[in-house]
């Protein structure tokens, strides 16, 4: 067993043990500022033990996020009705309806046409400097609309596919042998790089839309749950968020693939026969599908559907009828089950549709129904007012903070807490807290949550903060101590980034 493996089995059994202590501790703990509030202090033992659970990941996380919410109604915190609710919020259809659009586009290899039509394109050339460029911007795009940990998976099979060829190891047809000197040459360190950017950019890039990472719509949906604007709940529309996310994406890539770049160099100037390598593969494809195109058309009305409330917004004003019935009309799980429905009428191949119901069924649930817990929990601290309570013990230690005091703090504590466990797990337990810190400080929340929904989505340092590094991890190309100074970099120019950003622009979103 490797040490990796045997660190995992002893932080999963830590947590085993712990979880079940520590309930037993919170629960039967005096807290004066919870001796007038039983359900909270309830509340907080199961919390307690649930977010012990999810840093260790001692049992599958969505049977935490269940098992937590059980115990909630077994202890009485509130109703069964109340406790599951949050398992039908419309976010829960969102996820569900983009799930299934993922499912389409892996299952009829849309995401890799796109992948290998942008690194075949001429402006891309033989650069290792441009391939490099085109493969992170298009894992950065593709990772916006699907899973970060589907798009490192295609794009990590492409990223060794490319260096096979250029170390003369690719299993197709070789390449002349004028040629293959000049391929050896490769300096290792851009292997490495090429990695690094698969995941890197994978997990930069969804951040750009609410749907591209899970920690996004977890975030929306505490900002929603817990902030009013003008005596309204705060919604962020899929286009506003668009107008933070965007540029942030922008911004961290660049500076990515500058510094990836610079310390990762190819060693030569032309990475001779990559790019008739990538032609012949994006060749074998052979012409577009029906499958293919119901997916982008699909595709295509989910997305203009999300930005529709934004782009009226702008051109008639938020007080216009037909933003009002945007508004109401098209919430973000709208367009998503109705692109979600058009893959069943759309045809596929050999006479079906573009997507059928077996296979429809295979998106991950569990990560619905951790998605779902965590809405759980979040609406009974704010109902039982324990997070008010845990902001305001907390409040103390950030003394006339401020509000980009708070800001600041709200991003660099995420992104910490996101080295050490899921991305997932983070925003389930720093959003709703940071949020209830500032409304005890008197400080506008807003800010402070989109830092700590951003945030949770950091994380670069380890193999074990995203599924995105383990997985290029294990190409064994990436030296860990790599992987933790390139990482440590990037989780402080993505604080930063994230600071500017959310300051700058967040009165967008308002």
């Amino acid at each position: 067993m490797s040490l990796e493996s045997r660190i995992d089995l002893l932080r999963r059994r830590t947590g085993l043990v712990l979880a079940p202590l520590l309930f037993a501790f919170v629960l039967s703990a005096n807290f004066e500022s919870l001796a007038d509030k039983p359900t909270a202090h309830r509340l907080a033992a199961v919390m307690a033990a649930v977010v012990v659970l999810w840093v260790t990941e001692a049992i599958p996380m969505a049977l935490t996020a269940l098992l937590g919410a059980t115990a909630c109604v077994m202890l009485q915190v509130a109703p069964a009705k109340n406790v599951f609710a949050p398992f039908a919020d419309q976010l829960m259809f969102l996820f569900i309806g983009s799930f299934m659009l993922a499912r389409a586009i892996e299952l009829h290899g849309l995401d890799r046409r796109l992948a290998l039509s942008v690194l075949t394109l001429k402006a891309v050339g033989g650069s290792p400097s441009r391939v490099l460029f085109a493969f992170g911007a298009t894992t950065a795009f593709i990772s916006a609309w699907i899973s970060n940990t589907a798009t490192t998976a295609m794009m990590f099979a492409i990223g060794l596919s490319i260096l096979k060829v250029l170390r003369d190891e690719s299993p197709s047809s070789p390449l002349p042998e004028e040629v293959g000197t000049e391929r050896k040459q490769l300096d290792p360190r851009y292997a490495t790089g090429l990695m690094l950017m698969t995941s890197f950019a994978a997990s930069i890039g969804g951040l750009a839309t609410p749907i591209g990472t899970p920690p996004n719509v977890i975030g929306l949906n505490f900002i929603r749950q817990q902030i009013t604007i003008n005596g309204a709940p705060a919604e962020i529309t899929f286009f506003e968020w668009c107008l933070i996310g965007v540029p942030v994406v922008v911004v961290l890539f660049l500076f990515l693939f500058a510094y990836l770049n610079w310390l990762c160099p190819a060693g030569v100037r032309e990475l001779a026969g990559g790019r008739e390598y990538l032609e012949r593969q994006r060749q074998q494809l052979g012409p577009w599908t029906r499958g293919q195109i119901s997916t982008l058309v699909a595709f295509l009305v989910m997305v203009v559907l999300w930005i529709a409330p934004g782009v009226v917004a702008l051109g008639w004003g938020e007080t216009s009828d037909a933003y009002k019935w945007c508004k109401l009309s098209l919430p973000e799980a709208v367009p998503a089950l109705l692109g979600a429905g058009l893959l069943f009428l759309l045809p596929g191949e050999r006479g079906r549709p573009a997507l059928m119901w077996p296979e429809a069924t295979q998106i991950d649930w569990g990560v619905v129904l951790l998605y779902g817990g965590g809405f759980a929990f979040g609406m009974l601290a704010q109902e039982t007012e324990l997070a008010n309570v845990i902001g305001k013990n907390m409040i103390t230690l950030l003394p006339n903070a401020g509000s980009f005091g708070f800001l600041v703090a709200a991003t660099l504590v995420a992104t910490l807490v996101s080295e050490a466990t899921s991305n997932t797990a983070s925003a389930n337990i720093v959003v709703p807290v940071v949020i209830s810190m500032a409304l005890a400080a008197g400080v506008d929340p807003l800010e402070p949550a989109l830092g700590a929904t951003f945030g949770c989505s950091l994380g670069f340092m380890l193999p074990v903060s995203t599924p995105c590094n383990a997985i290029v991890y294990g190409s064994g190309l990436v030296p860990l101590s790599r992987m933790i100074r390139y990482g440590a970099l990037l989780d402080i120019v993505g604080t930063v980034v994230i600071v500017a950003v959310v300051k700058t622009l967040s009165p967008l979103v308002r």
